[in-house]
């Protein structure tokens, strides 16, 4: 018999919110004034960036890295508006989220550094309003999605379990990742369809009201 689900684990980016890495850059290269591309490859190029979300190096060591990389300077400031100015909050989703949250526990794991779960509350508003302090970036648990250690971390410090546990990502791999791990997992399209599927699961019932207070 398949135990109920107790929890709904989120991805953000990508379901949550919309997520810009051309308007990262820009917005980078402008504070720093050095050329997009020069941007791009010290943060992805380099692999940098996939190293503070697998909690390899801290956020200190991360920006210092960074802005020797650019040859400017790089605050945490100057980070968090880029970072900032790359998301658009999925308000559809975020509603049926709270939906969700109003008989099931729920929380997000992002594959981001932990300055991104540590200053949600600038960097999308709308997610932590519902989700508060249970928004856990990969890095704190010293490996990225879809890596195993991620999700059983994550549900460690949650303390679920992962056959109760529903995960919801856009990334195929990340999602495959989730069901190695022994959690159930669902592949994100669209918020209309992922309203049927946690109809499906009884994790939602009726329409989902959108809230006005987060226009």
């Amino acid at each position: 018999m398949t135990a109920p689900i107790s929890l709904v684990l989120f991805d953000m980016e990508g379901v949550l919110s919309h997520y810009d890495r051309a308007v990262r850059v820009d917005h980078l290269a402008a504070l720093c004034g050095k050329p997009p591309e020069a941007v791009r490859d010290a943060i992805w190029g380099s692999g940098l960036e996939a190293r503070a979300d697998s909690g390899e190096i801290g956020d200190d060591d991360y920006l210092a890295m960074l802005g020797d990389q650019l040859g400017c300077p790089i605050s945490r400031d100057m980070w968090l508006a880029s970072r900032r100015a790359s998301i658009t909050p999925n308000l559809a989703t975020i509603d049926l989220a709270a939906s969700v949250a109003r008989n099931h526990a729920i929380a997000v794991l992002t594959n981001n550094c932990r300055l991104v779960s540590d200053h949600i509350g600038y960097l999308n508003p709308p997610v932590a309003q519902v989700f508060g302090s249970r928004v856990y970036a990969t890095a704190s648990f010293g490996a990225a999605k879809p890596s195993a250690r991620a999700y059983l971390g994550c549900l460690e410090r949650l303390g679920a379990r992962a056959s109760e546990t529903f995960f919801i990502d856009d990334s195929d791999a990340n999602v495959r990742g989730a069901i190695g791990a022994g959690l159930h997992a669902y592949t994100f399209v669209g918020s209309d369809a992922l309203a049927e599927e946690l109809r499906r699961r009884k994790l939602i019932q009726g329409t989902v009201p959108r809230n006005p207070n987060r226009e």
